[in-house]
């Protein structure tokens, strides 16, 4: 009878949104791309780059223009993303070192485990960058917790960045390919064992140093941090795409039969930049745009594997990325000289690791045919509101502990309403507000060297989206207004209502 009841109560509050109940558990795939900017997608108004497979996401589906990352940088975002939880609240979410211990609790609510107790198969491809282990991580035996005890039922990860030892793939807990007679060891203090390393070797580089990222060399590139051992579970910074692309589609043959929910973290655009040669030289912007190809070229090949599973209909793909674009990011690949006109944050100000709105407003486009119809939408969203949004979906309810800030902003998604959030916080080094098309960043105190005190900043985004025009000495009342509001959430545990 409570079950009855607890049915009818949420079919009530979908009721606007309602359809046949097989509809309301679509397959669900969401692609979070790494480092890729408002305007580097053709479907953004990119001229020098051709990105064919997500402006078909974007054609068939909803190309929003105000949608948001949580943070300008990475490990925050997927923070948000997966528990649903404001990055800024919690200690210990920057960018986290390769052998961190992972961030994300065993046994909290998150994107995965509201999906799983709907019934869901689910899994995380790609870049992980949230920790794992819960101390020092032994890399050669299996390594916990990790992405099981949080929800997903598969994981084939990255564990950090390419740019972070160790450069191993880790699946389901372990190293894939590990020759135990040739053990992993990890260091992000002393060096350790006899590998060369790119401070001191850079001959032996194929891509060159710009600044930091002089450790260990693997596969002809210098990284953050160093390792030795484990020669055979090394991978090939050129095959990275085709790897966790594979697997990615590999896990969709695998459940076609549904439903299920498949977190593919891209490492493209990130550094180290080292397409496959087959992407190599292919555009007229730098490997960085090359890179953009290859990541393009992935997602067609999820979308073909929808197709062939016949499945596309049924499937609600999502495609964003973690935090806005940076060029030279430690390794002097061209991408800054060789732009040929490229903005990769479109019309955009700032980009990676900045609080203006290249930072965090990300390209974000959503399909799913049977459900959704093709258009555009500028209502206000953030990858922080996925997981009460799929929670809402599928008939999860939420208690008041579970994410914290995360909106319920599905009508916004699925192109049912033109509103989606009211307000959204804005994280890089310090804290910004939203509150509708008005943008207000706080007085900042800064070491001469980097420029001094700033005073506060208020942008009106629906008249100069490029934060050109600071307004604040003209609307005193409403820079007063958006400072108390932004005291008054940082002071709040939670947001969601």
């Amino acid at each position: 009878m409570k079950r009855r009841e607890f049915l009818r109560t949420t079919a009530a509050a979908l009721a606007p949104y309602a359809m046949p109940a097989a509809q309301n558990t679509p397959n669900i795939v969401v692609i979070l791309a790494d480092d890729v900017g408002y305007g580097d997608l053709s479907c953004y108004g990119a001229t020098k780059v051709k990105t064919p497979n997500l402006d078909r996401i974007a054609k068939e589906g909803i190309r929003f223009t105000d949608a948001h990352s949580s943070s300008a940088t990475c490990t925050p975002t997927r923070y948000s993303l997966i528990t649903g939880e404001y990055a800024w609240r919690k200690k210990g979410t920057g960018i986290l070192p390769g052998d961190a211990a992972m961030i994300v609790e065993p046994g909290r609510t998150t994107i995965a485990s509201v999906l799983k107790s709907a019934g869901y198969k689910t899994a995380a491809v790609g870049k992980w960058h949230l920790g794992l282990g819960a101390g020092k991580i032994d890399w050669n035996g299996e390594i916990k917790p990790g992405p099981r005890e949080i929800g997903f039922d598969y994981s084939f990860l990255i564990p950090a960045t390419g740019d972070r030892v160790p450069c191993v793939y880790v699946e389901n807990g372990r190293v894939v390919g590990l020759d135990p007679k040739d053990p992993i060891a990890v260091s992000y203090g002393a060096p350790i064992g006899n590998e060369p390393t790119g401070k001191d070797h850079p001959e032996m580089l194929k891509v060159k140093l710009s600044r930091g990222h002089d450790n260990t060399i693997v596969n002809g590139v210098s990284r953050i941090g160093y390792m030795t051992g484990g020669k055979s579970a090394r991978w090939v910074d050129e095959d990275m795409a085709d790897t966790i692309t594979r697997k990615a589609v590999g896990f969709i043959d695998r459940n076609k039969s549904g439903p299920f929910f498949l977190y593919f973290a891209t490492h493209d655009v990130h550094v180290p930049r080292v397409p496959h040669r087959r992407f190599q030289n292919t555009t007229s912007c730098s490997i960085r745009c090359d890179a953009l190809v290859q990541l393009d070229h992935c997602v067609g090949e999820v979308l073909k594997a929808l197709d062939r599973n016949r499945i596309a209909g049924d499937t609600l793909i999502l495609f964003t990325s973690d935090n806005g674009p940076v060029l030279n990011d430690g390794y002097d690949d061209g991408a800054e000289e060789k732009q040929n006109g490229h903005t990769p944050a479109g019309l955009l100000r700032g980009g990676k690791y900045s609080l203006f709105e290249g930072g965090t407003r990300m390209p974000f486009v959503l399909r799913w045919p049977k459900r959704v119809k093709p258009g555009v939408s500028d209502a206000l969203l953030c990858q922080v509101d996925l997981l009460s949004s799929f929670a809402a979906l599928t008939g999860q309810k939420l208690t008041a502990a579970a994410a914290p800030d995360s909106f319920n902003v599905l009508p916004a998604l699925l192109g049912e309403s033109k509103t989606g959030r009211d307000h959204l916080v804005e994280h890089a080094n310090g804290l910004a507000l939203r509150i509708g098309t008005w943008k207000y960043i706080p007085s900042l105190r800064l070491a001469p060297k980097k420029g001094g005190d700033q005073p506060a900043q208020l942008y009106d985004l629906s008249q100069d989206i490029g934060e050109k025009t600071n307004l604040a000495a003209a609307h005193p009342a409403r820079v007063r207004e958006m400072q108390e509001r932004l005291q008054a959430l940082q002071a709040n545990p939670r947001s969601r209502p």
